[in-house]
């Protein structure tokens, strides 16, 4: 696809997030996200909005399960609102252990609840802009019957807010093809797993809602190698090394591992990572592992490296507004 959309991250409000997206729109990237790590992802995108006049803006991701869908959904209408039509709600479920460890939060039926998320919100939204005459959302996880005068926002010129998920597991992959707007692909991906079976499950989804696949938008962020010296390149390498092996400990993402044929890889690297031997487990990430899992090329050539490797099987990239000067001219 000659026309790949190129997106990048930017920091939290704390870390100059404002002034690096306002830096994105004037280099021409089309989307920029917050992620929720450190930070709330949602709480620096009015400041985001402020700082810029076209550039998309949206979370990636959002945590699905510690909000509810309701509060999400005022959150999501008051940021298209302010924004003038620009934002995107990504929403992820991230995993059981940070769920209730973290943010003490239930976790059940995460592929169904997520559902009910996704629709429930816009269930709510199709209230507030009078498509739908009352708030009756019923479900087995979340539902929704009160609203009042007093807590309808009303109406906003753009109605449409596009919701994208985080997705791993076949279930949400489908999920996103049969209910929502994009699919923010994981960074521990191939382009040859995206094409062989993160497409087609999407596609699934899509039939079963009766819909074209080409509505859904697949959205990557791959691991990338760039810098202006060898030395940053191997350090960066590196890094992308350490990464591979971190979530390649992880059994959920075994499957990308498999379809490349390093599931026994994996294997090691699960066993290992109970003992904490975290520089073994590096050592077993191979070159070729780096070169599949990540995208590398010099900064002036990192966005046609990009429409090369995912121009046909990804609607858009994430690539690193650091060196955006370089391959956003």
């Amino acid at each position: 696809m000659s026309d790949l959309r190129i997106d990048t991250h930017v920091p939290g409000m704390t870390d100059g997030g404002a002034e690096a997206a306002a830096r994105a729109e004037e280099l021409g990237f089309d989307a920029v996200y917050t992620s929720e790590t450190e930070q709330d992802a949602v709480l620096s995108l009015p400041l985001v909005a402020e700082h810029t006049d076209s550039v998309s803006l949206g979370t990636r991701v959002t945590l699905a399960f510690t909000r509810s869908p309701m509060v999400l959904a005022y959150q999501g209408w008051a940021l298209q609102r302010y924004s003038n039509g620009r934002f995107v709600l990504g929403l992820g479920t991230q995993v059981k252990g940070h769920n209730e460890r973290r943010f003490s939060v239930e976790w059940t039926s995460p592929g169904p609840r997520l559902r009910e998320v996704v629709e429930s919100i816009r269930h709510v939204w199709s209230v507030w802009q009078g498509d739908s005459a009352e708030l009756d959302y019923q479900g087995e996880h979340y539902s929704f019957s009160l609203m009042t005068e007093t807590f309808d926002p009303g109406p906003i010129d753009h109605p449409h807010v596009p919701i994208y998920i985080a997705a791993v597991n076949e279930y949400n992959v489908r999920l996103a093809g049969e209910v929502c707007d994009g699919l923010h692909m994981h960074s521990f991906n191939t382009p040859a797993y995206t094409e062989d079976v993160i497409g087609p499950l999407v596609a699934e989804g899509a039939e079963r809602a009766d819909r074209p696949r080409e509505v859904v938008s697949l959205s990557a962020s791959p691991f990338v190698v760039t810098g202006e010296t060898e030395e940053e390149r191997d350090r960066k390498r590196e890094e992308v090394r350490r990464r591979i092996a971190f979530y390649g400990s992880t059994r959920t993402y075994h499957d990308v591992l498999e379809h490349h044929d390093w599931k026994s890889v994996g294997e090691e690297l699960h066993e290992l990572s109970k003992e904490q031997a975290w520089d073994q487990m590096t050592d077993l990430v191979s070159d070729e592992m780096v070169a599949t899992f990540a995208l590398e090329a010099d900064p002036a050539e990192l966005r046609a490296e990009a429409l090369d490797v995912y121009g046909d099987v990804a609607d858009r990239i994430a690539l690193p507004l650091e060196h955006g000067e370089a391959f956003m001219e």
